[in-house]
């Protein structure tokens, strides 16, 4: 294998579990800092939620966003100081904020901050606003978006998070989302309810949109070091007024994940490395790249990880030579 450009990709929300980041708390007071940080920042009792729970208060997206954040945070920090370095960077959603952090763009403090708001916003509109998600499965984009255009008088509907050639997410009104999933599996499809306390990307939540351009005015943004692949767009985009323009609307706009992999293989990235909690990305990647593929897929977020992430890498490199 020939590597490459390598990629630092950071997971969202559905990445949690009670015990992340546990082992690099433990071992490193650069962790402990940036969590004792991420604390003070948001004022929410961070640590006891991401080690001890509840998972439903972990969850409720008002601390998961700064939570999940930090611990992503707490991973690329271990990740950097193993010596590994990335070429472009990428967030699926909430991850976009650990993406922009690990390119320069944005301070830990300033990416704290912004999370934390961006979480009072959104719960703020779904509770107005209310919604849900659901992932169709087996179907391709072009089928699903049918689905969703012939549902629209059911209720507010769009396609949130292209996946993968085969996993769309659809967010919407809940009477909506009955319809689409009914005709999802008249179409041979797979409709999955998903645990999500709002209708996340969707036009329920475009009322936070404004406000939190705002918060996004008030925080120093700073020219990528690296390519960033956003989820708005799929591509790069290194001008300061068009980031922030950007990352305003992509709460209430599509997550193009497919895209921005594809874009990224394109664009000559062989190692792709998942920085934070589970592998939900990863597995998602194995499903996105082409059949017969040259890339190291791997994943960071305990102190046993990052040594096979290490190890892998070093093997890699001594494949080339």
């Amino acid at each position: 294998m020939t590597a490459d450009k390598t990629a630092f990709l950071f997971p969202g929300q559905g990445s949690q579990y009670v015990g992340m980041g546990r082992e690099f708390l433990e071992e490193d007071q650069q962790c402990r800092e940036l969590l004792d940080m991420a604390e003070d920042v948001s004022g929410f009792p961070l640590k006891k939620l991401c080690l001890e729970g509840p998972l439903e208060e972990l969850t409720r997206t008002l601390y998961l966003q700064p939570a999940m954040t930090v611990m992503n945070l707490i991973c690329l920090n271990m990740v950097e100081k193993a010596g590994i370095k990335a070429d472009c960077f990428a967030g699926h959603s909430l991850g976009e904020y650990g993406a922009l952090a690990a390119a320069g763009v944005l301070s830990t403090e300033d990416t704290i901050r912004l999370v934390t708001e961006r979480g009072r916003l959104m719960e703020r509109e779904s509770a107005a606003n209310p919604g849900s998600m659901l992932a169709a499965l087996k179907l391709e984009i072009n089928q699903v978006e049918r689905i969703v255009a012939g549902h629209s008088e059911q209720g507010i509907l769009t396609v949130a998070n292209y996946n993968s050639a085969k996993q769309i997410v659809v967010s919407g009104e809940k009477p909506a989302l009955a319809a689409a999933a009914k005709e999802i599996s008249k179409q041979k499809g797979r409709a999955v309810p998903l645990p999500v306390s709002g209708a996340w990307h969707s036009p329920l939540i475009a009322g936070a949109v404004a406000d939190f351009s705002k918060a996004i005015a008030a925080a120093d943004f700073r020219h990528p070091a690296g390519t960033v692949f956003f989820n708005v767009t799929a591509r790069p985009e290194s001008e300061l007024a068009k980031i922030r323009d950007i990352m305003a609307r992509q709460i209430s706009s599509m997550v193009r994940w497919f895209d921005i992999i594809i874009n990224m293989y394109q664009h000559g990235v062989r190692v792709f490395i998942e920085i934070g909690p589970k592998k939900v990305l990863t597995g998602l990647m194995k499903k996105i790249l082409p059949k017969g593929h040259d890339c190291l897929c791997l994943q960071v977020d305990s102190p046993e990880t990052l040594v096979k992430c290490r190890e892998e890498i070093d093997s890699a490199i001594q494949i080339a030579i």
